[in-house]
């Protein structure tokens, strides 16, 4: 599916939604992936911001479109549904430094599913670098084990475990 001003690419590609609550990383996630850099500064969302990923693997190239959805309501809200639709996976991210944004994982899985049945999706605790603010310790997440998900511990500040979510995507979408 071609969508406005992205192009198409003559490989695999595959829609990719990224939600979560507003300052889980979501975007710093992204942005990691396509430059490298750590962006320090906090910047909210608007909406959506589409993004290419190439991957190579050794069955050869794909791409994500990441969906990076606005994680504020004002932002986000009602109009949010309209971008899950013909997503063909997903990431539920949350911070393990804000236990609220844990919390709210099962209204994101809940809004994503409603849209989107039976895709896969990865769950990742995000900044598991900050561990003297860590308010979700790692026996904490269950959702996960419940709703039959991948999880991952992350840390787009020090590169952990960056590629895991993507890789394990792939796996499950080109089997």
């Amino acid at each position: 599916m071609a969508l406005l001003n992205q192009q198409t690419v003559d490989y695999p590609s595959f829609k990719l939604v990224i939600v979560g609550d507003r300052g889980t990383g979501k975007t710093t996630f992204v942005k990691r992936h396509l430059t490298g850099e750590f962006e320090e500064k906090y910047e909210p969302t608007i909406g959506v911001e589409v993004h290419p990923l190439d991957f190579f693997t050794n069955c050869g190239k794909i791409c994500f479109y990441c969906w990076d959805i606005a994680g504020q309501e004002k932002f986000g809200g009602r109009l949010r549904d309209g971008y899950y639709i013909h997503a063909q996976c997903a990431i539920i991210m949350f911070d393990v430094t804000a236990r609220l944004t844990y919390e709210n994982v099962p209204t994101w899985h809940r809004d994503l599913c409603r849209v989107c049945e039976n895709i896969p999706i990865v769950l990742c605790g995000n900044k598991v670098d900050d561990v003297r603010n860590r308010q979700v310790e790692a026996k904490q997440v269950t959702f996960h084990r419940e709703n039959n998900l991948q999880y991952y511990e992350i840390s787009a500040k020090s590169n952990y475990n960056l590629e895991k979510p993507f890789l394990y995507l792939v796996r499950k979408l080109a089997g």
